[in-house]
């Protein structure tokens, strides 16, 4: 069944045809009239106001919610505070990953799980069978993505939460133009971003009145290709474009952030996963190139006539006057500093490994400090 925003009106009336490809099942605004380039510029430098509604919202209820989900994935989930949240990795029998996740906990037995278009629904159905747990997906839901340094300015004034003192991954439910919502700091643009979750039935007058107000301070609506530009420019992993080997590990792609070593209860996967710690056969890292353009993803990395590597995602950032690709590369050369060459379509071009992010590479713009 098509899913389908509430605002598909306001992104055909800023230029989207909605007629690309669907995530989700969803038709999203790719791109608007306006400059996706101009875009980024404005979400690094004032705030865009994206329209992330086609993420997967599933609510998990019950006395055995905490239970089924920590089955579920890599992260300790017992220790999971209320108005909290954290990515964490999901991973088959084998200890490859299988999905892009996002555990929400509102209340002792109340969770949210924001994930991707991987195997999440048929595991937490099959973890759920049997249980005292209800698992029902939220179509209602709508996620307005307020992503830039006005963020703060813009909403802070129209909400009663003390949105200054929420820290990173931190949510709470409350009110904002007057509407019931749950504010959650966060985003997928390297930046400090507040997501709004309301209804279907609010969400038009919140995309509007959002935009109105920060008018002044220069907000404007940005399109998913300015997104991934932004989560490319901030080397964000996008499941399963980072995964291209089809059973890529936590490990390969960093993430060991995302398993939780010390976490005593059981999850599909768990013996292998950790089995495979120190055993990668590739290293998500990052390449400049020597291009104009974005290469494209699924080009082949080479060390002179070797193959040591392939291209997951890939911009050219007008904001860094570069060409950027994310890549899985042999951990032989995955080394900062390692010169090699892309073979895409516009010819062999010379490539460096640099670090990431590749924008902000402390990412002290989505934490300013450790507090906040």
């Amino acid at each position: 069944m098509q899913r389908n925003s509430v605002l598909n009106e306001r992104h055909r009336q800023l230029g989207s045809k909605l007629d690309g490809d669907t995530w989700n099942n969803m038709p999203i605004p790719w791109s608007y009239n306006s400059c996706p380039h101009d875009e980024v510029v404005a979400t690094r430098t004032r705030a865009g106001l994206y329209d992330v509604s086609a993420l997967n919202i599933v609510n998990v209820t019950g006395p055995d919610a905490e239970a089924v989900i920590d089955r579920l994935v890599t992260i300790d989930i017992t220790k999971l505070k209320p108005g909290t949240a954290r990515l964490g990795g999901e991973v088959n029998e084998a200890g490859a990953l299988v999905d892009d996740i996002m555990i929400i906990r509102d209340s002792a037995d109340k969770f949210r799980i924001s994930h991707g278009s991987g195997a999440t629904p048929k595991t937490l159905a099959a973890l759920a069978a049997g249980k005292n747990v209800k698992v029902e997906a939220d179509l209602d839901v709508h996620i307005l993505s307020l992503q830039g340094p006005v963020s703060l300015d813009v909403l802070a004034p129209h909400t009663p939460a003390d949105l200054a003192a929420l820290p990173y991954f931190n949510h709470i439910e409350t009110t904002l133009f007057g509407k019931k919502v749950t504010l959650g700091r966060g985003g997928y643009s390297g930046e400090r971003g507040y997501e709004v979750y309301c209804s279907a039935a609010d969400a038009v007058f919140l995309w509007d009145t959002i935009l109105e107000a920060g008018k002044p301070k220069g907000v404007i609506p940005c399109s998913w290709t300015a997104l991934d530009l932004t989560r490319v420019e901030g080397a964000l992993l996008f499941f399963p474009f980072e995964m291209p080997e089809g059973d890529t590990t936590p490990w390969e792609v960093n993430m060991d952030w995302a398993v939780d070593l010390d976490k005593k209860g059981d999850y599909i996967g768990k013996a292998a996963v950790l089995s495979l710690k120190g055993r990668e056969r590739a290293k998500q890292a990052g390449m400049t190139v020597l291009h104009h353009e974005a290469v494209e993803a699924g080009a082949k990395v080479y060390d002179g006539e070797k193959e040591v590597g392939v291209v997951t995602s890939a911009s050219y950032s007008r904001l860094l006057m570069q060409s950027l690709a994310m890549v899985h590369l042999k951990p032989s050369h995955s080394n900062i500093g390692t010169r090699l060459t892309i073979a895409s379509k516009a010819g062999k071009l010379a490539a460096l490994v640099v670090p990431t992010p590749f924008y902000d590479p402390l990412r002290q713009r989505t934490h300013p400090d450790k507090k906040r």
